[in-house]
């Protein structure tokens, strides 16, 4: 009895079994067909936002500025050459690199020994020509007077010849006798032809005398002009540069000796491409009078003067493109031939343009602009001029449209149409400012100072200012920190 107990609750426990284990069979078999039929289903997911820094878009008038860079030149630069072969004997007190001089200034002189002697030589040749003509002149004189004296005497012989032809006619005289008169009447007029002849002789011999003394004078004042040119002068006030003479120097004939620059006549010139040239022409196509600023940067002090556009050049040079233009200094204080220099020439206003930062315009000329429930909306655009890191836009629908709108300030290839962002919008007054000027303390001024001082290639003027502003007790931040990044440089 005991036994068959045992075997059926055996038997129970056995069927209990297989069945939990049927059960967890089809609980697994379900959560993996769950599972298989899960895994074509997308997952729920959840729109991103991203953060964009917009500000409101606002069209107006705006002044384009072109910039480009330049070389300072001068209009008149004249080369110095030896005028006469010799030996340097004098040479002007400031006759040196940078030395100014004035117009009419003796600057060199050469040995004018032989000059001197060739003029010498010439001045006594001209008072010997003198002499002769003088000579020649008293010569004619008294050849004319031989002259007439000749036909008065042929006057007398005539009247002689009439009176004794007359005493024959009336039988008083003899043929003897008219034949005397005859004879002597053509001896006296033999004689004026002689005289005549002579007289010529005269007249011919003052003309060669004057010749001669012509040739003599040309001769005197080629003698003075080669003396002159022992002297070498300043044609006009300037700076001299490349100088290259020494007293007791010997020289040849148009050897070059140093350059004269003019330091008020200066100019600029810059390149720009064509396009910015077009942008520069009136209605019937010429360059027009422009004001241009010429910036010259000195360690954080800028050197800047005034200057008017006034021509272009004349030709494309071989390998260069664009143009040429050529900017007239009204005030060259502080610059010098050679300076590289920024320029900025204010173009024709834009009407109904938008300033924008560089990087809110795509490379398909779009812009993104702030729609409803913060999504983007790409707007086409027509780019009216590049100004450094900002761009002068103006919307293809014009300004109305868009008048007001906030546009995406700084793309980034995550933003585009239809992304939903999270709009920054920066407040500009609330923002620290750096302040203009800053107070030094003593260590930090002493060593600005001494890099100024030693430095050589800030011009005299400008470096006087500088120290100037270095001395007071504020001094221009941004002077300070241009200073110090060339000192840490």
């Amino acid at each position: 009895m005991r036994f068959l107990t045992r075997a059926l609750i055996g038997l129970f426990l056995t069927a209990c079994t297989v069945g939990l284990f049927a059960l967890a069979g089809s609980i697994t078999y379900g959560a993996l067909q769950a599972r298989w039929a899960d895994e074509g289903r997308p997952p729920p997911t959840r729109e991103r936002v991203f953060a964009a820094e917009v500000a409101p878009l606002e069209f107006g008038e705006e002044t384009p500025i072109l910039t480009a860079f330049g070389e300072i030149r001068s209009r008149r630069t004249l080369e110095l050459r030896a005028p006469a072969e010799g030996t340097v004997i004098e040479l002007a007190e400031g006759f040196e690199d940078g030395g100014a001089v004035t117009a009419g200034q003796l600057l060199l002189r050469i040995d004018p020994a032989e000059a001197q002697s060739a003029r010498d030589t010439a001045a006594t040749d001209l008072r010997d020509a003198e002499n002769e003509l003088a000579e020649a002149t008293r010569a004619l004189e008294l050849a004319e007077e031989e002259v007439a004296a000749a036909r008065m005497q042929a006057e007398i012989r005539s009247r002689a010849l009439i009176r004794a032809s007359d005493l024959l006619e009336r039988g008083v005289g003899s043929a003897a006798a008219v034949e005397t008169a005859e004879l002597a009447d053509a001896t006296a007029r033999q004689q004026i032809l002689s005289q005549r002849r002579a007289l010529a002789v005269a007249e011919a011999r003052v003309d060669n005398a004057d010749t001669a003394l012509d040739r003599r004078r040309i001769a005197l004042a080629e003698a003075e002009r080669r003396l002159a040119q022992t002297e070498l002068r300043a044609e006009f006030s300037g700076v001299l540069t490349e100088v290259d003479a020494a007293a007791g120097r010997l020289v040849n004939r148009n050897e070059r000796l140093a350059a004269l620059i003019d330091a008020d006549a200066l100019e600029v010139a810059f390149r720009i491409s064509t396009a910015q040239y077009i942008r520069l022409l009136n209605e019937e196509g010429a360059l027009t009078q422009r004001p241009v600023r010429v910036i010259l940067d000195v360690f954080g002090l800028d050197v800047q003067a005034s200057a008017t556009l006034t021509r272009e050049s004349g030709a494309v040079e071989e390998g260069q493109s664009g143009r040429l233009l050529f900017a007239r200094l009204e005030t060259p204080r502080g610059l010098r031939v050679g300076d590289f220099v920024r320029v900025e020439v204010d173009e024709p206003t834009l009407p109904r343009v938008a300033r924008l930062p560089a990087a809110a315009l795509g490379s398909d000329g779009q812009i993104l602009l702030l729609g409803e429930n913060n999504v983007l909306e790409a707007v086409d655009v027509s780019l009216m001029s590049r100004q450094g890191d900002t761009v002068l836009i103006r919307g293809e629908q014009g300004a109305g449209p868009l008048q007001g709108r906030d546009v995406v300030l700084a793309r980034t290839p995550v933003l585009g149409a239809g992304i939903r962002v999270n709009p920054i919008r920066p407040d500009a007054p609330d923002a620290a400012e750096v302040p203009d000027t800053i107070a030094l303390d003593p260590d930090r001024r002493a060593r600005l100072i001494a890099f100024v001082e030693g430095n050589g290639f800030i011009p005299a003027d400008v470096r006087e200012r500088m120290l100037r502003q270095l001395a007071e007790e504020e001094v221009p931040t941004r002077m300070v920190n241009r200073l110090e990044a060339r000192m840490g440089s």
